[in-house]
């Protein structure tokens, strides 16, 4: 990955996240073709659930794009979330940033569809849509406090069903009431993706919020949440699992408390680090 890295930057990442059952998939698979139509290569990253016992998933998204899983121009590969919050699985980014190296010009980045704590497609997208639709619950009251903060565009899907208007008028009134950081106010376009229609709405909808030229500072504060996180990974992969254990014996025992312990850790880090520095000089 970090021979890789110099070669990324280029391919254009949409989060695609909503409730489960907005159609999602479907959107996908209609923003592919669309794509394709204009001579882009396009990586999908589709992320499932997996299962609290198995640990397995289903994978089922390629099922539901088997019109592009045999063009040579379009790579699909479904991930298992592997129980993470925030609705992608651990090694997404990784993956997005291969299929970018790797020449792709446009990467959709489907999330899994659990709620309202999918945020982390913001901080991986360079637009994020988060799909609605009519009739199964998309009430605007009970789900603001969640994925509708990161939306750059607003989705509504199958805007052919019975309540798709009163869905948009709740969801631009819900927009009236508070106003995003960097001013931008998500449009609300609707499609019906099953049919392809609306889906080029839906890239100019994009196409306008990239114009803004905000997004120097937005992907210098999305690196800052990324190092961030890789840091703690590569931290915990540091400690030997049998210290662990340890530690959490002697906490549990009230023979020792966890800040002390988590201190020593990162002392024991430092001075690990600065003996390296040393050696290497």
């Amino acid at each position: 990955m970090r021979e890789l890295f110099p070669h990324t930057g280029r391919a254009k990442i949409y989060g695609v996240t909503g409730a489960p059952g907005a159609g999602k998939s479907t959107l996908v698979n209609a923003m592919t073709a669309q794509l394709r139509s204009n001579g882009l290569r396009v990586g999908i990253i589709a992320v499932d659930p997996s299962s609290p016992y198995t640990g397995g998933a289903i994978l089922g998204d390629r099922i539901r794009m088997q019109g592009h899983y045999a063009d040579e121009q379009v790579f699909i590969r479904s991930m298992a979330a592997r129980g993470a919050m925030g609705g992608l699985a651990p090694a997404t980014l990784d993956m997005a940033l291969l299929m970018d190296a790797a020449g792709m010009d446009a990467v959709i980045v489907e999330t899994v569809g659990v709620g309202q704590d999918e945020v982390d497609i913001a901080r991986l997208a360079d637009v994020t849509l988060v799909v609605l639709t009519p009739g199964l619950g998309d009430d605007v009251q009970t789900i603001k406090a969640g994925i509708l903060e990161i939306a750059d565009v607003f989705v509504i899907n199958k805007a052919d069903q019975p309540g798709a208007e009163k869905l948009e008028r709740e969801l631009r009134s819900s927009l009236t009431l508070g106003a995003r950081p960097d001013g931008w106010e998500a449009p609300v376009v609707k499609t019906i993706a099953s049919e392809g229609k609306g889906i080029a709405e839906v890239f100019e909808a994009a196409e306008r919020y990239l114009a803004r030229g905000a997004g120097v500072e937005r992907t210098e504060r999305h690196w800052r949440e990324r190092l961030r996180e890789m840091y703690r990974e590569r931290l915990l992969e540091a400690l030997p699992a049998e210290e662990l254990d340890r530690a959490a014996r002697e906490v549990a025992a009230r023979r020792a408390d966890p800040y002390g312990i988590v201190e020593a850790w990162l002392d024991a880090c430092v001075a690990k680090k600065n003996q390296e520095t040393e050696i290497r000089k």
